[in-house]
């Protein structure tokens, strides 16, 4: 897989606060990105997802933002919001300790990369990649020292809306390794800050 960051627009990034929630909201638009998520997925069992989705789900990351937590960080590209990567401490993230195939492998903390959103005028242009960036360096920032990712292998049949975690040729190509494989196309993969 070549890189495209070449030819990727230029962008700027925002962690996601209070002020910035606007930006979310115009980039989520009226189906909340993926069909209502809200990027609530990782966050929350089945049936709760199930009961708030949309204005729930919507309400619920809000109440998040509001709180202080910063979970993600937003693109920006000739000033407009452009894509999202959602992230965070890997215990904020609950619907991964249920995975039988995302479970924790060790007790190592780690942050976790769940999830990338990229408004289609701007897909295929790299930005995945520069949101992969801009995540590990806030998280860098934070204390982190690992940070851990989901991402879909590019083999056989793969929906595109199925790489919303992220592509694993990509992954590789940044310096994220594989830690270990419990489903044939979800390798858990992890890119170790080094210390200063």
């Amino acid at each position: 897989m070549t890189s495209k960051s070449a030819s990727a627009p230029t962008a700027k990034f925002q962690p996601l606060t209070p002020k910035s929630w606007p930006d979310l909201d115009i980039l989520f638009g009226t189906h909340g990105a993926y069909s209502g998520c809200w990027c609530m997925w990782w966050r929350l069992t089945g049936p709760d997802f199930r009961k708030q989705l949309g204005q729930g789900n919507k309400r619920a990351m809000k109440k998040i933002v509001d709180s202080g937590e910063v979970p993600g960080i937003l693109a920006y590209v000739g000033g407009q919001p452009a894509g999202w990567c959602s992230f965070g401490p890997r215990e904020k993230f609950g619907r991964l300790e249920r995975s039988p195939t995302l479970k924790k492998i060790d007790q190592e903390p780690v942050w976790s990369i769940v999830c990338y959103y990229v408004d289609k005028p701007y897909r295929g242009q790299g930005l995945m990649e520069k949101l992969t960036k801009a995540a590990i360096d806030y998280a860098s920032r934070q204390g982190a020292r690992i940070i851990e990712g989901y991402p879909v292998e590019l083999t056989g049949k793969v929906r595109l809306d199925a790489a919303y975690t992220g592509i694993a040729p990509l992954f590789r190509q940044m310096g994220f390794v594989e830690v270990l494989r419990r489903a044939e196309n979800r390798p858990i993969m992890r890119y170790y800050i080094e210390k200063k």
